[in-house]
C-alpha cells in the first residue's frame, strides 16, 4: 500500500507539472504518443473502478484521468507549432485522432489478451518504457528542456520505480522487473539530460 501511494503521489507531481509547464511554455509537456497511450489507460481503468468499487488505485486512476484531460487540451492547443510547416492544421488533428483511436485499441487488445487482472500491469509498463524514451528524443527534438522539467523526469522515474518493486520483485514478475529497470535506466538518462541543461556550460554552448 504504502508503494501504490508513493507511485500514485509521483505520477500526479508529474501530470500537475506537465499541466504547469504546458501553459507556461505554450507547448505539451508528455510526448504525444505516450500522452495517447495514457489517456487511454487511465479513461479505461477508471470508468472500471468507478463500475466495480473504488480502490486506492482507481482514485489515484481517476485523478490521472482529470488531469490528462488538460494535458490533451494542451497538446491540441499547442501541439500543431511543433511540427514541421508542411503538416497542416487538418493534418494534425488527422494525426491527434489516429493516435487516440490507435491508444484505445490498444488497452483494449491488452484486456483481450490478458484479462482485467493482468492487462493494466503489462500494458502501463511496456507504454512507461515507450515514454522514457520518447521524453529523451523530445529533448533531443526540441533541442533542450523546453516544454520539460526536471521534477517531472524525476517524479515519473519513482513514479515507476515504486510499482516495479510491487509487481516486479515482490510479485515475482520477470517481465515487469525486467521493464521496469529498463524504464530506469532510461529514466535516470533523461534527467541526467535535464540537470546537464540546467548547468551554465551546457547554457552557453
Amino acid at each position: 500500500m504504502f508503494l501504490t501511494i508513493v507511485s500514485g503521489v509521483a505520477w500526479t507531481v508529474v501530470y500537475a507539472d506537465a499541466i504547469r509547464i504546458g501553459f507556461r511554455d505554450r507547448s505539451y509537456a508528455v510526448p504525444a504518443a505516450a500522452l495517447g497511450l495514457n489517456f487511454a489507460w487511465e479513461t479505461v481503468y477508471a470508468a472500471r473502478s468507478v463500475a466495480t468499487g473504488m480502490s486506492t488505485q482507481g482514485i489515484f486512476n481517476i485523478v490521472w484521468g482529470l488531469a490528462d484531460v488538460v494535458i490533451v487540451y494542451t497538446f491540441l492547443k499547442y501541439g500543431r507549432s511543433e511540427l514541421p510547416s508542411w503538416a497542416t492544421q487538418k493534418l494534425f488533428i488527422g494525426w491527434a485522432i489516429l493516435l487516440g483511436v490507435t491508444s484505445f485499441a490498444l488497452q483494449l487488445l491488452f484486456i483481450l489478451e490478458f484479462g482485467w487482472e493482468d492487462a493494466p500491469r503489462y500494458a502501463a509498463f511496456l507504454q512507461n518504457l515507450l515514454m522514457s524514451g520518447l521524453f529523451i528524443a523530445m529533448f533531443v527534438a526540441r533541442r533542450g528542456s523546453r516544454g520539460q522539467s526536471l521534477l517531472i523526469a524525476v517524479a515519473k522515474w519513482i513514479g515507476t520505480l515504486a510499482p516495479t518493486i510491487v509487481f516486479g520483485w515482490y510479485g515475482g514478475s520477470p517481465l515487469v522487473l525486467g521493464v521496469g529497470i529498463l524504464c530506469s535506466a532510461f529514466d535516470l538518462a533523461y534527467i541526467g539530460l535535464l540537470w546537464r541543461a540546467r548547468s551554465p556550460v551546457a547554457r552557453g554552448t
